[in-house]
C-alpha cells in the first residue's frame, strides 16, 4: 500500500508533528469549524471558540490517533477500529467530516513545517489521512 519512501517521509513528519500535538490539533479543529462550521454540530458540549481548552484538548486525541498509525501503517484498520466504532455507532459522526479534518490537518503541517513539507511529503501524508479517513468510515458501510 505504501512504498518505502512514503513511510519514510510519513515518519519523518510525524516525528515533527509529536511535540506540538496538541497546539496544532487544536489548530486543525480551529481551522475545521472555522472554514466547515457545520462540523461544529457534533461539539454542542464543548467551548468550540478558537482557542479553548476543549478544542486544543480534542486536537492532542486526534493527532494522537493519527500517530498511532503513523508508526504501524500495516495494522491500520487494527489501531484504529475502536475509534471506528465509537465515530460510527455512538457518535454517529458522518464520514465525510474525516477528510474535510484531513484536509485542515494538511494545511496546519503545510504551515508549520514549510521546508518540511516538500511536495512529496505532502502527496504521502495525503495518502495516509486519505486511508485515515477509509478506515474510520470502515464501519459505515
Amino acid at each position: 500500500m505504501y512504498s518505502a519512501t512514503e513511510k519514510a517521509l510519513i515518519v519523518s513528519i510525524w516525528e515533527k508533528v509529536t511535540p506540538h500535538t496538541e497546539q496544532w490539533g487544536g489548530e486543525a479543529l480551529e481551522r475545521l469549524f472555522t472554514v466547515f462550521p457545520q462540523t461544529k454540530i457534533y461539539f454542542k458540549h464543548v467551548d468550540t471558540s478558537p482557542g479553548s481548552a476543549a478544542i486544543r484538548t480534542h486536537g492532542d486525541k486526534v493527532m494522537k490517533a493519527i500517530g498511532s498509525t503513523a508508526g504501524d501503517l500495516d495494522n491500520m484498520s487494527t489501531t484504529l477500529s475502536s475509534l471506528s466504532n465509537l465515530h460510527a455507532y455512538n457518535l454517529m459522526v458522518d464520514p465525510v467530516n474525516f477528510k474535510l479534518l484531513s484536509h485542515c490537518i494538511l494545511v496546519v503541517l503545510a504551515n508549520h513545517l514549510p521546508s518540511e513539507f516538500t511536495p512529496e511529503a505532502h502527496l504521502a501524508f495525503d495518502k495516509f489521512l486519505a486511508s485515515v479517513a477509509s478506515v474510520l468510515s470502515h464501519k459505515y458501510r
